[in-house]
């Protein structure tokens, strides 16, 4: 005999509740998209367990593997399967445009049996899920993908409410937290039950003639102001009734700890949720178990919001413990993801290890790669970089998503850190035409109009309308900092980047701005001191560390800044800009060889990335030098001659060049090449004593009998002179020539 088919789940969409995005969850630029020094010169100088248990053969305790919005199908996909269908442009049950938003359709339960689910279905499915455990970015994040895919006026209309939602904290928090009587449902479907004092005493069960037992239980009403009927709409089974009650508890619990972070009450929260998971000595492999109806775990939620508080309370170690575990948990917890990724809490080859070791395959075996493939985008791009491609590649032509924001600042981040800024402020500027504000990009573009100076003009423009725009998004003021900054005006830049950590503790890029003001100022042990502060809040990058380092070089202190950027380069060993520094420190130890080596790897490194090597003029010229001390002429001469390839007004490489020269006795290229230096620079005095001395020379031994009129000690002397003229050259640009330089 046929078994009895399983009744279909008939849902709705509960209204969406409006609650505004947390400043702390928006997209933040990670120190990445921070303007950034270039290569230093060389220079001498949740919740606790339910108390309530009752003895049944059916085990209905708090499931963590199941999403919290019961109106999702129980399946994420047809049971046999059905002929495939187009599943872009085919209705789905949570966005039908024929019913409108909030209606429910009567169609839904027949075309869940007929309908082949597809990659947007699910990922609607996540969605909603994120929006109901108030995952915002979650929510924007997948919604983003699915507007770009179908162009549905529904997916953009969520995707909008993601962005606009509002709430009153105080009122919704009081709603959830105070007793108030239950009713029993009066679902038609749904057998009667008995509520007293806020238990579930007896539940029968009657189907098709039979009757079920009848179980003694004892659980906890959860108090949640929802139409009780649509909780047990679509079962008439009383243990998965009990299990969503169940569920809606810490639903309503984790309701709960929304309100009271939003309120600032960080204790309040962290005692709702608990300091530690509570499904954490479950006997079962919680990440490789996906949620049973295909959402996002609310379990996963939990651990994100409880590593949310433990960030407010300066707990930043249990913060990315709490991280890491939502995103094992739920590799679709988005927000998870951008907080250990934009707040770098990981190195970068850490941040590498664990997102392509997460459990996609076990978790979304229909999406597994598409997911990893889109977080992999986010990662730093130090590293990897033929994987990094290759990932873009994927995401264009096999997923279409060429002209997704996402995808496009991941090409953009790329480029920055290859400090191509022409070509990332094109890629930037795309996207803000696509979405108008991205921001994530946001930062990265307006660093890259500071690094163009033709475009400080409109980077005022630009910081005006953010501010009128946007009040109260700190990225406004970042912008207005920066502008500041790139007109020299150090103490009004430090008044708005301190407004902006203010408004968004979290935002990196303002911190370490804030510190190169110090720096540009010439207040190097107050910049060392900012710089050491943000490596303690961003324990995974290595930027602060490395500016520490050229900080400590500048102050003559090369113990520290050995140590600051031993400590930066065993977090990041793929970084040019920091072999740069590494080869600074080791030619002002006298190991030129070492510096040569250093300087040649951050240029090797510079060439894989497809760096744009103007910006590592400074490094040829300190590599020239190297070789000059270990007096290969010949090696020096190519890399000065790289140098004006690449420059060919560059006034420190045509000097060092026409050093070259007449340590060589090629007195004519040298007094050749001093006058080049003199028509760039006419004011460096030093280039002219040199001048000087090869004019003397040649008039009393003639140019191709050269011998010198003073003795080694007082050329050295001499030839010393011409790095003074460099001193006290602006950092902060990677055409700047070295602050000081011995030559021999």
């Amino acid at each position: 005999m046929a078994s009895t088919p399983p009744p279909q789940h008939e849902f709705e969409i509960p209204p969406m509740p409006h609650l505004p995005t947390p400043s702390g969850s928006r997209h933040r630029g990670s120190f990445g998209s921070s303007f950034s020094f270039g290569p230093q010169p060389l220079v001498d100088s949740y919740l606790e367990a339910n108390s309530s248990t009752y003895s049944n053969n059916h085990s209905i305790a708090l499931d963590p593997n199941r999403s919290i919005l019961h109106a999702s199908p129980l399946r994420s996909s047809p049971r046999r399967t059905r002929k495939p269908k187009d599943s872009i442009n085919r209705p789905h049950p949570l966005a039908n445009d024929t019913t409108g938003i909030f209606q429910h359709s009567d169609d839904d339960a027949d075309d869940e049996e007929e309908y082949e689910w597809g990659m947007v279905d699910r990922m609607r499915l996540w969605r909603h899920d994120a929006l109901m455990q108030h995952l915002y970015e979650t929510a924007a994040f997948w919604g983003d993908k699915i507007v770009s895919w179908t162009n549905d006026p529904n997916d953009a209309f969520w995707l909008a409410q993601t962005y606009f939602m509002q709430h009153q904290y105080s009122r919704a928090e009081r709603l959830l937290t105070r007793p108030f009587p239950t009713l029993a449902p009066k679902h038609p479907s749904t057998p009667p039950l008995n509520l007293t004092n806020g238990d579930v005493s007896t539940a029968v069960a009657k189907g098709k003639g039979k009757e079920r037992d009848t179980l003694p239980l004892a659980i906890p009403i959860p108090r949640l102001p929802l139409d009780p009927a649509g909780m047990f709409e679509g079962t008439q089974d009383p243990h998965e009734i009990i299990s969503r009650l169940v569920d809606m508890s810490v639903a309503c619990r984790y309701l709960a700890a929304q309100c009271q972070v939003r309120q600032g009450n960080w204790s309040d929260a962290t005692e709702m949720l608990g300091e530690a998971n509570p499904f954490r000595d479950l006997e079962q492999d919680r990440a490789a178990v996906p949620d049973i109806d295909g959402g996002i775990k609310i379990e996963a939620s939990m651990c994100h919001l409880r590593g949310l508080l433990m960030l407010k309370l300066n707990r930043g170690d249990q913060a990315k413990n709490c991280f890491m575990e939502a995103l094992a948990l739920d590799v679709k917890c988005y927000d998870a993801f951008e907080q250990l990724v934009s707040g770098e809490m990981m190195t970068p080859e850490e941040e590498w290890e664990f997102v392509q070791g997460l459990a996609y395959a076990s978790q979304t075996p229909q999406d597994a790669a598409f997911i990893q493939l889109i977080y992999t985008t986010r990662l730093r791009k130090y590293k990897h970089a033929e994987e990094h491609a290759l990932t873009r590649q994927r995401l264009v032509e096999e997923y279409g998503l060429g002209d997704n924001p996402d995808v496009l600042f991941s090409f953009a981040d790329a480029l920055y850190a290859n400090f191509r800024w022409s070509d990332c402020f094109v890629i930037t500027t795309r996207i803000l035409g696509l979405v108008a504000i991205h921001n994530a990009t946001t930062p990265l573009h307006i660093a890259c109009m500071y690094h163009l100076k033709h475009l400080h003009s409109k980077l005022f423009i630009l910081a005006h309308e953010m501010v009128d725009r946007e009040p109260e998004n700190p990225i406004s003021w970042y912008a207005v900092g920066v502008w500041y900054l790139s007109s020299g005006k150090w103490a009004q830049a430090r008044q708005y980047f301190s407004k902006t950590s203010l408004m968004d503790p979290r935002f990196g890029p303002a911190w370490i701005a804030f510190a190169h003001t110090f720096a540009m100022e010439g207040e190097h042990d107050h910049a060392v001191t900012a710089y050491s502060t943000c490596a303690r809040m961003f324990t995974g990058s290595h930027l602060p560390l490395m500016f520490v380092g050229m900080e400590q070089i500048t102050l003559s202190n090369h113990e520290q800044a050995d140590e600051a950027l031993n400590a930066s380069y065993s977090m990041c060993d793929g970084d040019p800009l920091l072999m740069n520094e590494r080869g600074v420190m080791a030619y002002n130890r006298g190991d030129y060889m070492e510096a040569a080596n250093l300087f040649q790897r951050a240029l090797d490194l510079a060439e894989v990335t497809q760096s744009s090597q103007q910006s590592w003029t400074t490094t040829f010229v300190n590599l020239g030098t190297c070789h000059r001390k270990l007096k290969q002429y010949e090696q020096a001469k190519e890399a000065y001659q790289k140098v004006l390839i690449l420059d060919p007004r560059h006034s420190l490489a045509l000097g060092f060049l026409g050093l070259v020269h007449h340590l060589t006795n090629d007195l004519d290229h040298a007094i050749v090449k001093y006058h080049e230096a003199l028509s760039v620079d006419p004011t460096n005095g030093y280039v002219l004593e040199l001048l000087n001395m090869a004019l003397e020379s040649a008039a009393n031994y003639g140019l191709h009998e050269y011998r010198p009129i003073i003795g080694p000690e007082q050329f050295k002397i001499q030839a010393a002179r011409i790095n003074a003229a460099t001193r006290g050259v602006p950092k902060g640009s990677l055409s700047a020539p070295p602050e000081s330089m011995n030559v021999e």
